[in-house]
């Protein structure tokens, strides 16, 4: 459901549908609710409504408070895999400069082949939440053969050829962490308490009452917009490939990699 808003909608629209729908939904629940209950529109309760709300506002802080933080993390660190992946590729072109022209231009191609296969095959799938092994497996296994179809002859050219071999050893593990981290999601029990815990609190706000109605509307419509932003950024964080602020595929058209587009 999360994959589908945020490849289907723009962030606006997003703001729109869950903030303002969260506020339409919850002002037409109070409204409801005092309608049946003539005493909670007068604030009869509000004293117990105060004491309620403080206590699930502070356990539900607590806890969306982690998972933001837990969110953000992760997704700095997804940045870090896929940034830490092109800049090995960088290296890999720049190291097999000094190989002969026949093995440079050999490897060079199935490097080529392998970005182009990140960007044009792999990513649009761990956008959809998709990722596979298999669209960026048999290119990358093709720049192993090449790099294995050379053998140096020279101790410069062996040393450059050993620091090219780590450079692709650590290609295919930062690959693996990055596909890895594209499917990975909130677990389910912190979506019931993020979510769950929304509905509580919103729900608790609706007992709040007062003589004066633009009072009532100003602290729902506050407390519902400042939830319903929470929730839309946990939406956001946890898919990270997904999105208006997603992590793109830039590092791989940039620098030395540029010469492949």
């Amino acid at each position: 459901m999360q994959l589908w808003l945020l490849n289907t909608f723009s962030t606006p629209v997003l703001v729109v549908i869950l903030v303002g729908g969260l506020t339409g939904l919850t002002l037409v629940g109070a409204r409801l609710l005092h309608r049946r209950f003539p005493t909670l529109a007068a604030g009869t309760y509000n004293e117990a409504v105060g004491l309620l709300l403080g206590i699930f506002s502070a356990i539900y802080g607590i806890i969306l408070a982690f998972v933001i933080v837990n969110l953000w993390t992760q997704m700095e660190t997804s940045q870090t895999v896929v940034a830490t992946e092109a800049t090995d590729l960088s290296q890999i072109v720049r190291d097999i400069q000094a190989f002969p022209p026949e093995p440079r231009g050999r490897i060079g191609d199935a490097v080529s082949g392998y970005v182009h296969a990140v960007v044009e095959d792999q990513w649009p799938r761990m956008k959809r939440g998709h990722a596979s092994y298999a669209a960026t497996t048999s290119k990358l296994d093709e720049v192993y053969t090449a790099l294995q179809e050379y053998e140096p002859d020279t101790q410069a050219r062996q040393a450059f050829y050993e620091q090219t071999l780590d450079r692709l050893n650590d290609v295919a593990a930062q690959r693996r962490a990055r596909i890895a981290q594209s499917s990975q999601q909130l677990p389910l029990l912190f979506q019931i308490l993020v979510f769950g815990g929304a509905l509580v609190v919103l729900a608790t706000i609706c007992l709040f009452g007062s003589p004066r109605k633009s009072v009532q509307m100003l602290f729902l419509c506050s407390v519902t917009v400042l939830i319903g932003f929470s929730l839309l950024l946990v939406v956001v964080l946890d898919c990270p490939f997904s999105g208006d602020y997603s992590i793109g595929p830039q590092p791989y058209k940039q620098g030395v990699l540029e010469s492949f587009w």
